[in-house]
């Protein structure tokens, strides 16, 4: 496919040579002095951004020597990009249309274009405006796209309009990232949660087609009643409604009988005083990886976004032979759908009901700093803010120093690692020593030889200090956790 270098379309020829970098992108900062002052108009925007449909470069994945039978065989969707640009930084609209883009490979499609129109705000009835929506018409029509895809979640209004203008398919952020996760569930779990996300997501998207919608009459007219009795009756659009909320309820109830189980399980590691560790973070951060770094795991580990969504429970140990859980949960995005949110929220409060956070960053992206806020919002949403959170920058043999010296400065508490090369890693496993809880209440006790158990025990929950075998039994001095102490109090030396 030919490279597109041109950005802007419309009034962009009105525009000087010196305004644009070598890249073509537009110079921000210096168009003040450049341009008369006549031409400013306050805090609005310039006439010429306010007519331009941007191209974001470098988005194509459209393939290349590939027959037409090998093309049949993969049958993937043609697909351009949409997005208005309103608030933010130009490096930040383009940063989240290639995470679109990303999000679109992941779901299986071939992006030919993507286009940003720079505006205050998207039009409340197209989206792009009417006359931006007819140059993507035209765009849609040169690159052969069935699918519109827009970086922003739509109205159903919206959504309709924009279909009727450029005449193929058009879904927004939110269902393109439903879609991706119904992909990839495998757990009855999972595919509950993400099966009411989708169906809480169409339900207010229902699109009827006139009098052909209605499906049985009302009143008493099937009984021959006769005239004045006859009514439209209950139409197609309200019973795929009722049909829809009928089938919400109760994913809601399988939902939730699935927490109790979680719950269950949670509450018998928290019985038996086992600490847990949540990894959450970025999705394509590399949370698998250290997982896998950690512990074996064997999780599965893609360079794709959203290449796990269950739930990963893996036992490990402190160097100091002290027993705690790994917990991998699902990846997070910019503008993540709140019914996933909701949907997941049973997984997510794993994260508010462990002892130490290990918040994953991809250190190579370009903007891990609104990745980390992107994670702490829906952290906040699940009530998970209290946890310790630790910082993890992953991806350190490609990461940019002057990134991570940026972020050794702006947080708290962070360290640097590579789940590919392994570096980092044992400095990992110790700062996560230091982080869990430590027994604290200190005994000294005399355990008889018959309560092997115990001593166990000790050895398993507590930190011993000292052990020694005597005629009556094992003398122990430790510090254990309260438990345990109230176990041992018949034993004390």
């Amino acid at each position: 496919m030919t490279a597109r270098h041109h950005l802007f379309t419309g009034q962009a020829d009105a525009l000087s040579d010196d305004a644009f970098d070598e890249d073509g992108f537009l110079v921000e900062g210096d168009s003040d002095e450049a341009a008369p002052s006549a031409l400013y108009d306050g805090d609005q925007l310039e006439r010429e951004e306010r007519a331009a449909l941007r191209r974001v470069a470098g988005l194509s994945t459209e393939l290349e020597d590939i027959s037409e039978v090998e093309y049949r065989q993969l049958r993937l969707e043609r697909v351009v990009l949409a997005s208005v640009w309103s608030e933010g930084t130009l490096l930040e609209a383009e940063n989240s249309m290639r995470e679109l883009a990303a999000l679109a490979e992941t779901a299986g499609a071939e992006v030919l274009e993507g286009v940003m129109q720079r505006r205050q705000k998207p039009d409340t009835a197209t989206y792009l405006g009417k006359g931006k929506a007819e140059e993507l018409r035209e765009i849609v029509i040169a690159e052969g796209a069935d699918t519109v895809i827009c970086d922003s979640e739509l109205a159903p209004s919206q959504r309709r309009a924009l279909e009727d203008v450029v005449k193929v398919k058009v879904i927004d952020r939110t269902a393109l990232i439903l879609d991706i996760f119904a992909q990839h569930a495998k757990s009855r779990e999972g595919k509950a949660q993400v099966e009411l996300a989708q169906l809480q997501y169409l339900l207010p998207r229902l699109r009827g087609w006139g009098e052909s919608m209605s499906r049985q009459a009302g009143g008493q007219a099937a009984g021959g009643q006769g005239m004045g009795s006859r009514g439209p009756g209950e139409t197609k659009i309200e019973l795929d409604r009722r049909r829809i909320n009928t089938r919400v309820a109760k994913l809601k109830r399988d939902i939730a009988g699935m927490k109790t189980h979680r719950d269950t399980k949670r509450g018998s590691r928290r019985a038996n005083a086992i600490p847990s560790v949540a990894i959450a973070g970025y999705t394509n951060a590399g949370k698998s990886s250290i997982l896998n770094r950690l512990t074996g795991a064997g999780v599965l580990v893609q360079n794709q976004l959203f290449a796990t969504l269950d739930p990963t429970v893996r036992r490990s140990e402190t160097p100091d032979g002290r027993e705690f859980t790994f917990t991998d949960t699902v990846g997070f995005v910019r503008q993540l759908p709140h019914q996933l949110v909701e949907a997941f929220r049973s997984t997510l409060e794993e994260v508010a009901e462990s002892d130490l956070l290990l918040h994953v960053v991809d250190g190579s992206h370009p903007d891990p700093e609104g990745q980390i806020s992107a994670v702490r919002a829906v952290l906040a949403d699940v009530d998970a803010t209290d946890v310790k959170e630790v910082i993890v920058v992953n991806k350190a043999d490609i990461a940019d120093t002057e990134v991570i010296d940026r972020l050794l400065r702006q947080e708290k508490h962070v360290i640097v690692v590579s789940a590919r090369t392994g570096e980092g890693m044992d400095a990992l496993r110790a700062l996560i020593a230091d982080e869990l809880p430590q027994p604290d209440i200190s005994v000294d006790v005399l355990v008889p030889y018959d309560r092997g158990d115990l001593v166990s025990r000790l050895h398993e929950e507590g930190e011993v200090l000292a052990s020694e075998h005597v005629g009556e039994g094992t003398h122990v001095t430790a510090r254990v956790n309260a438990d345990l102490a109230a176990e041992l109090t018949a034993y004390r030396a």
